[in-house]
């Protein structure tokens, strides 16, 4: 009766053991599972990050060729044999720009006067400046002081090129000037009189513009 009971004691013992084992060993199977998580939530984050870095450089390589194809357009329209050349700078009033496409005898004369006010005049001087520029370099004006007398001036062409006076409109009347280069956003630069009250070079919205006309001799 003795030895049954004590082995009956041992039989307990021993299953206790049994589970303190099983509970103590299933923890331990579990890690390798956590590890793996972790490992598949890495990789997940490095195809991300590769996925997101390709989209970045796409978008690049996208902008510069969109940018490539702009300017040989611009070139075929009559930017060729302009000494064209491509260079950063920064237009009058801290307007970054990029280009300047060259020059022509207008342009070349009309950026003597930056930064001056060659006609003496205190306001709507814009055509008065442009029918000057014209006239020292050889060319014939409209001989009014009205921006919008450009507008049917010269001969028209569909775009900006270097050289091109180009008309626009402004709040309180007209603006024009004279084309010399495209900025990396699509806009031209422009020199022109009466801008804060004196002939600055700087980029201007393409919106803008109503009609580009080429000077006549």
């Amino acid at each position: 009766m003795v030895h049954s009971v004590a082995f009956r004691r041992l039989l307990v013992a021993l299953a206790l053991c049994s589970a303190a084992i099983v509970a103590s060993v299933n923890p331990a199977s579990a890690r390798p599972h956590h590890g793996a998580g972790r490992y598949a939530y890495a990789h997940s984050g490095g195809r991300h990050a590769r996925r997101h870095y390709a989209y970045r450089r796409y978008r690049h390589i996208a902008r510069t060729s969109r940018w490539e194809q702009r300017i040989a357009r611009m070139r075929a329209g009559g930017f060729a044999n302009t000494h064209a050349s491509i260079a950063s700078g920064t237009a009058s009033g801290g307007m970054a720009m990029s280009g300047g496409f060259g020059s022509s005898d207008v342009v070349a004369e009309a950026r003597r006067y930056i930064g001056g006010n060659p006609t003496g005049r205190g306001s709507l001087w814009c055509a008065r400046f442009m029918n000057m520029v014209l006239q020292r370099s050889g060319h014939r004006g409209t001989g009014s002081d009205m921006a919008r007398s450009f507008a049917n001036y010269g001969q028209p062409v569909s775009g900006p090129q270097v050289g091109a006076i180009a008309v626009m409109g402004r709040r309180g009347g007209g603006h024009v000037g004279i084309i010399t280069g495209i900025d990396a956003a699509g806009n031209p630069i422009m020199i022109s009189g009466n801008n804060r009250n004196r002939v600055v070079e700087a980029p201007v919205s393409r919106g803008r513009i109503y009609a580009y006309v080429m000077p006549t001799g």
